[in-house]
């Protein structure tokens, strides 16, 4: 059985799905692995150091996605889907809830495929998720962003020429992504500040030694995601926040409902009220943004408030989201595949039914038949 690791299309992925490490393991189980010649090049993976750990090299994309099994990272686009063989599988990141077309595609040709961000968020699939090891990325360098924009210090410095008082950075989202934006705001000397709408992580955001921002609201969801906010109850959050913000030097927001515009945490009055030079991070880009005045992929001046919303910031750091991301594929994998080699799909399994979009053809997901049907 062969597994193909085409390189990324979209110009702004620099990572790549499999690396050297991984395709010796997967190696070792007795498949045999194909990789697109530059596929690595951004993520400072050589040709040769994909050669050395037994992958074949090849320049033809087309032999690369007619393996048995394709990984990659981002949704492919529906010509590369088109050069799928009918029964082959494809795991990478699919988008199901706001990409039908990719789903459609997918189901046309024939193919079975696998979401890592359907991957069910319970303790046994820890190893496979990685929707959290990519946002261990995105956290750490959304604290870098908030720094390196801020044009002041981050730490309490005692100086001959006066003290400095320590930057006060709030993280809105206290998920993976917030919690390592804390953890290192938090080493670069910064007074941190935590904030969710799931009071059970409190303790995660105290245990790394900041502050709790307690507005009185609760609203725990399913699958470790927080539910949607009621109207009143948005409305009254956004009051308490709008007064909250304007004290904090950098606001870093991760606030993400799945296939659901980003909830806006951060108001046109907060900025107003924001000291000058002051900095918001906002990681919810993608879907819109936490912040009202957030321009998705730009970097803008507000009311001399900066607001930063990069998108896809994992792939600004390919050398580790790239080697995170294979750990989770090859332990995904190993659900997939027995010790003789062979595939073995058990769709009993919650975790191999849960992460499945499309199943020979049909769309099995219940989130993206929705999505597909809506745009119909």
């Amino acid at each position: 059985m062969r597994v193909g690791v085409p390189k990324e299309t979209s110009p702004e992925e620099h990572r790549v799905a499999l690396v050297p490490e991984v395709v010796g393991k997967l190696k070792a189980k007795g498949l045999d692995v194909v990789v697109q010649s530059g596929a690595g090049a951004d993520a400072l993976l050589p040709d040769d150091a994909f050669t050395d750990a037994g992958a074949q090299m090849t320049t033809d994309a087309k032999e690369v996605w007619g393996a048995d099994i394709v990984v990659k990272i981002a949704p492919p686009t529906p010509e590369e889907i088109s050069q799928l063989g009918a029964g082959s599988i494809l795991i990478g990141f699919l988008a199901p809830l706001t990409s039908p077309q990719t789903t459609s595609a997918l189901a046309q040709a024939k193919a079975t495929a696998f979401a890592m961000e359907a991957i069910p968020r319970i303790s046994r699939a820890q190893s496979m998720d990685a929707l959290s090891s990519q946002s261990n990325v995105a956290g750490y360098k959304a604290a870098l962003l908030g720094a390196e924009n801020m044009g002041r210090f981050y730490p309490m410095l005692m100086t001959a020429a006066g003290t400095i008082p320590p930057a006060k950075v709030l993280v809105l989202g206290a998920g993976v992504a917030g919690l390592q934006a804390l953890a290192t705001a938090k080493r670069l000397g910064a007074r941190t500040t935590g904030y969710d709408v799931r009071p059970e992580v409190a303790e995660q955001v105290q245990s790394l030694g900041s502050m709790w921002l307690d507005l009185g609201l609760e609203a725990s969801g399913e699958g470790g995601y927080a539910r949607e906010l009621t109207e009143e109850e948005r409305a009254q959050q956004q009051q308490a926040l709008t007064d909250a913000i304007k004290g904090f030097d950098v606001v870093i927001t991760t606030a993400l409902v799945p296939g659901r515009p980003a909830p806006k945490l951060v108001t046109q009055e907060a900025v107003e009220g924001m000291k000058p030079g002051s900095v918001i991070v906002d990681l919810a880009g993608e879907a819109g943004g936490n912040c009202e005045l957030t321009e998705p992929g730009q970097t803008v001046v507000r009311h001399d408030v900066k607001i930063v919303s990069p998108l896809n910031l994992p792939a600004t750091m390919p050398e580790h989201s790239s080697q995170l991301f294979a750990r989770n594929v090859l332990a995904l994998l190993d659900l997939f595949v027995g010790e003789d080699g062979a595939l073995k799909l058990d769709f009993e399994d919650e975790i191999v039914a849960g992460a499945c979009v499309v199943r020979e053809g049909e769309i099995v997901h219940p989130g993206a038949k929705t999505a597909v049907e809506a745009k119909v």
